[in-house]
């Protein structure tokens, strides 16, 4: 099972991000893996409301149409919230996100090993980034 972020999200979607060309190699390596895929409803929305902002609709539209299709969209429960925001305010991190502490509590709970990220905390939490 790999978990996608919101940074391969992106890196996928915008030509001019410096890791597209490495989003799109891991994408593709990933698909013919047929490994499981699976994100959550935050990273949803995070990077909607990034792709809105920065690229337009149409990345929104590519989102929804072209990349979740191929996942599974896991919905954080209260407890899963809880879980994270209590991690968040430990942490005690400027640059770690509720999204981020959201995503490593799910990956936790799925025994999820893979973040298709480009987003370094997800190495600090000790998970890794797949081969592409």
């Amino acid at each position: 099972m790999t978990f996608v972020d919101t940074s391969a999200f992106y890196a996928l979607l915008d030509r001019n991000d410096a890791n597209h060309e490495a989003a799109k190699a891991c994408w593709v390596a990933l698909l013919d893996s047929n490994d499981p895929l699976f994100t959550t409803n935050y990273i949803v929305v995070e990077s909607c409301a990034l792709a809105q902002s920065r690229l337009g609709l149409d990345a929104v539209r590519s989102i929804q149409e072209d990349l979740l299709p191929v996942m599974e969209v896991v919905w954080v429960d209260e407890a899963t919230h809880s879980l994270a925001m209590a991690a968040l305010l430990a942490a005690q991190r400027r640059k770690l996100s509720l999204v981020d502490c959201v995503s490593f509590a799910v990956m936790r709970r799925t025994g999820a090993q893979a973040a298709f990220a480009f987003d370094q905390q997800f190495l600090e939490e000790r998970f890794v980034f797949p081969a592409g």
